[in-house]
C-alpha cells in the first residue's frame, strides 16, 4: 500500500506550534501502530540553517547523517521513533540549488524553467522520496511559515497538487490558527480563523481539521460557528489549549479526536491508541517529589529556542527522577566580573552548552572554575567541553594564557584548535564535523556507567578539538580523557575523577533524548546534581518559574 499523506499548515501567525502539533498527531498515530515519517518544508531561501543566527532560528537541530536542520525535526524524534535525515527537511535554497544545477547541466533540454511545474515537482518529489520503500503507512509534511506568505505560496500550490494526484483518501490537510483572547473586549474572536481558512480556500485548499489555538476554553457554540464558516465538521475544530507540559498535547489531542479523525478521512483501520506511557510522563511532570535547579550559562539565553533541544533533555531527566526542572539561564557576559559567584550560588548543577564566537568565553571559564572548586555537578557540551579543559590548562596546569584559536591566534598554549581537516576551508556552511560518530569509552568511566556500555554513537557540530599535544600536562593535573573516537584521533569525553560529577563532551547528546527514553548523561547528570544539592536550594529572588 502506497503511503498516506498529512498536510499542517498555518495561519494568523507563526509560532502557533505546528511543529509540535505535528508530531503530537505522529505519536498518536504511533501508538495506534502505523508507521510513520515525518518533514519539514522551510520557506526560507538559506540552502539550510546551520548559518543562521541563534537568535534568527533558534538551534540547528543535527541527524545522524550529518544535516543541520529545523528545530521542529527536534520534535518530531522526540514525539516518535521516526528516523531522519536530511532528506526529512527541504529549504527553498535548497530547492533552487537543485533546479539551478539541474538547469546549467541541461537537464531541462532548453525548456524555460518556471515555479510551476518544476519548483513544485521538486517540491513534490522530495515529499515521495520520504515514502520510498514501502515501509511507511502515513508520512506528515509541516509547512513553515503562515499562508499568505509569499514565499510559501510554491509550497502550498505543491500539496494541493498532491491531494489532486493522490485522491482525498489518501491526504488529509490540518490547519493551525489562532483565536486571540481581546482583553479590551473581553471576548474570544474567530474572524482571524475566517480569514486564515478563506486564504487556503482561495488557492484551492480546504483544509479537513483546523486546530484552532486558545490560551482558554473555546465555547461549544463559537466552535459550530467556526465549524459552519469554515466548511469544516464540528468534530473537525480541535482547540489546541495552551498547556504547562508539552507532552500532554498528544493526550489533549486525543482526548478530542484528532487520531480518529485523521483514520477516518484517510481511510485507516488501525489499533485503539496505547498512551499509557504518555500518561505516566505528564503524570510524574504535574507531580514531582522535589525539584532541582540547573544553571545553564551560555551565550543566547535571551532566545531560549537557542537550546531547545538542550532544555528538553534536561526535562527527561528531571522526568526520570521525578523532579521539577528548574532552569535559571545566566548570560555568560555577565559572569565577566569579579563577584561571579554571587550569580551562581545555590544551583544544584552547572551546564555550559554549544555556542561559537570568543563572546562570553571568560564568564564561561568563571562558572566552570566555580563548579571544580565548589564540587558542583558540571556538565559542558561541545564548546563546554573546550572551555572546561581550558580553565583546567590555565588554572589547575599553570599554563597561563591557554586557550582556544578560536578565541586567540596568538595564545602560547592552544589547548584546542581547528579541526586538521579543515585547515584552509573557509566556506561556513556544512564544513564542521557533522553527524554521527562513533566515541569509545575507557570501562568503568563516569560515562560509560552512565551508559551502561562502552561504545556509543553521537551527534556533532563542531569546527574545533582538543589538541592533543596537551594532554599530558591535563593528564599529569588529574582531567581524565575517558572517551576518544575508535581511532583515538579526537577526544570525546573529560571527566574529573572524585568530583560529584564534572564531564565534558565535545558531542550534543541532546539530540538524541526523548521524554520516554532520556539521555544517559542528562539523567546521571540530573540525578549527581539533586543528590548533592546543597540545603535550602536557590535562593528564592532568582528563582524563575518553573519549566
Amino acid at each position: 500500500m502506497s503511503a498516506k499523506y498529512i498536510f499542517v499548515t498555518g495561519g494568523v501567525v507563526s509560532s502557533l506550534g505546528k511543529g509540535l502539533a505535528a508530531a503530537s498527531i505522529g505519536c498518536l498515530l504511533e501508538a495506534r501502530g502505523l508507521r510513520i515519517n515525518m518533514m519539514k518544508f522551510d520557506p526560507y531561501l538559506n540552502v539550510d540553517p546551520g548559518t543562521m543566527s541563534p537568535f534568527q532560528h533558534g538551534e540547528v537541530f543535527v541527524t545522524d547523517d550529518g544535516a543541520e536542520t529545523d528545530l521542529d525535526l527536534g520534535h518530531y524524534e522526540r514525539f516518535t521513533h521516526a528516523h531522519l535525515s536530511r532528506d526529512n527537511n527541504l529549504t527553498t535554497g535548497r530547492i533552487y540549488e537543485q533546479i539551478i544545477t539541474k538547469e546549467r547541466r541541461g537537464d531541462y533540454l532548453g525548456k524555460t524553467v518556471q515555479v510551476i511545474p518544476h519548483v513544485t515537482n521538486e517540491i513534490k518529489n522530495a515529499a515521495r522520496k520520504v515514502a520510498a520503500g514501502g515501509d511507511v503507512d502515513v508520512v506528515l509534511v509541516e509547512i513553515g511559515g503562515t499562508v499568505g506568505d509569499i514565499e510559501s505560496l510554491p509550497f502550498l500550490e505543491a500539496i494541493r497538487q498532491m491531494r489532486q494526484e493522490l485522491g482525498r483518501e489518501n491526504t488529509c490537510f490540518v490547519h493551525m490558527t489562532l483565536i486571540p483572547w481581546i482583553a479590551a473586549a473581553q471576548e474570544l474572536k474567530t474572524k482571524p480563523t475566517q480569514h486564515s481558512v478563506k486564504e487556503m480556500l482561495s488557492i484551492g485548499i480546504q483544509p479537513d481539521i483546523l486546530l484552532c489555538r486558545a490560551d482558554r476554553e473555546v465555547p461549544e457554540d463559537m466552535r459550530s460557528k467556526i465549524a459552519a464558516f469554515c466548511n469544516v465538521e464540528p468534530a473537525g475544530v480541535i482547540i489546541a489549549r495552551d498547556v504547562p507540559s508539552i507532552y500532554e498535547v498528544p493526550l489533549n489531542l486525543a482526548q478530542q479526536g484528532v487520531d480518529a479523525l485523521v483514520l477516518k478521512y484517510l481511510h485507516i483501520d488501525a489499533n485503539p491508541a496505547d498512551l499509557s506511557k504518555w500518561q505516566g510522563i505528564v503524570h510524574r511532570a504535574y507531580n514531582p517529589k522535589d525539584e532541582v535547579v540547573i544553571g545553564i550559562v551560555g551565550k543566547y539565553v535571551e532566545y531560549e529556542d537557542s537550546y531547545k533541544s538542550l532544555k528538553e533533555a534536561l526535562v527527561h531527566g528531571a522526568l526520570a527522577e521525578n523532579l521539577k526542572l528548574r532552569v535559571v539561564w545566566v548570560e555568560a557576559e555577565g559572569l565577566e566580573v569579579d563577584d561571579y559567584a554571587t550569580q551562581l550560588n545555590g544551583f544544584d548543577g552547572i551546564l555550559v552548552p554549544g555556542g561559537f564566537g570568543k563572546r562570553g568565553i571568560q564568564g564561561m571559564l568563571n562558572a566552570i572554575r566555580y563548579a571544580r572548586e565548589q564540587r558542583v555537578p558540571y556538565f559542558g557540551i561541545c564548546l563546554g567541553m573546550q572551555t572546561a579543559c581550558i580553565e583546567f590548562a590555565r588554572n589547575v596546569c599553570g599554563l597561563a594564557g591557554a586557550n582556544s584559536g578560536e578565541f586567540d591566534s596568538a595564545t602560547p598554549h592552544r589547548i584546542i584548535y581547528k579541526l586538521r581537516e579543515l585547515t584552509g576551508v573557509e566556506e561556513m556552511g556544512g564544513t564542521m564535523r557533522l553527524g554521527a560518530w562513533e566515541c569509545v569509552m575507557e570501562p568503568g568511566s563516569l560515562a560509560a556507567q552512565a551508559y551502561g556500555a562502552t561504545t556509543i554513537s553521537e551527534r556533532h557540530r563542531h569546527r574545533y578539538e582538543f589538541n592533543r599535544e596537551f594532554e599530558p600536562a591535563l593528564t599529569a593535573g588529574g582531567l581524565k580523557l575517558t572517551g576518544t573516537t575508535p581511532d583515538a584521533t579526537y577526544v570525546e569525553i573529560v571527566e574529573i575523577p572524585g568530583h560529584p560529577f564534572f564531564l565534558g563532551c565535545q558531542f550534543h547528546p541532546e539530540f538524541k533524548s526523548k521524554p520516554l527514553e532520556p539521555h544517559p548523561l542528562f539523567h546521571a547528570f540530573v540525578k549527581a546534581s539533586y543528590a548533592t544539592r546543597a540545603p535550602g536550594g536557590l535562593a528564592a529572588e532568582v528563582v524563575p518559574p518553573a519549566v
